[in-house]
């Protein structure tokens, strides 16, 4: 449920866990940004919260910032399919 994608980038959101869980995958051919992709996670789950999510992220490339906007972009759209 919920796919987002564009700017070599795919996000997928289930929902799936418990509440209180968040599992966040990423699956990319670009090694050494480790600590880029940590900070942009940390930072989504802070803003967002996403307890009972599922995401996994199909990186082609993708800036940063447009990861920021497909995870905030899936859990709108999966939140939107809840009500």
């Amino acid at each position: 449920v919920g796919v987002v994608a564009s700017g070599n980038l795919e996000v997928l959101v289930e929902r799936v866990l418990p509440e209180q869980d968040c599992v966040v995958e990423i699956a990319t051919a670009a090694h050494g940004f480790g600590e880029v992709w940590a900070a942009v996670v940390a930072d989504f789950v802070e803003r967002y919260s996403p307890g009972g999510l599922r995401l996994s992220i199909n990186d082609g490339g993708a800036r940063p910032d447009t990861v920021a906007l497909r995870l905030a972009q899936g859990v709108r759209t999966i939140e939107e399919d809840r009500v």
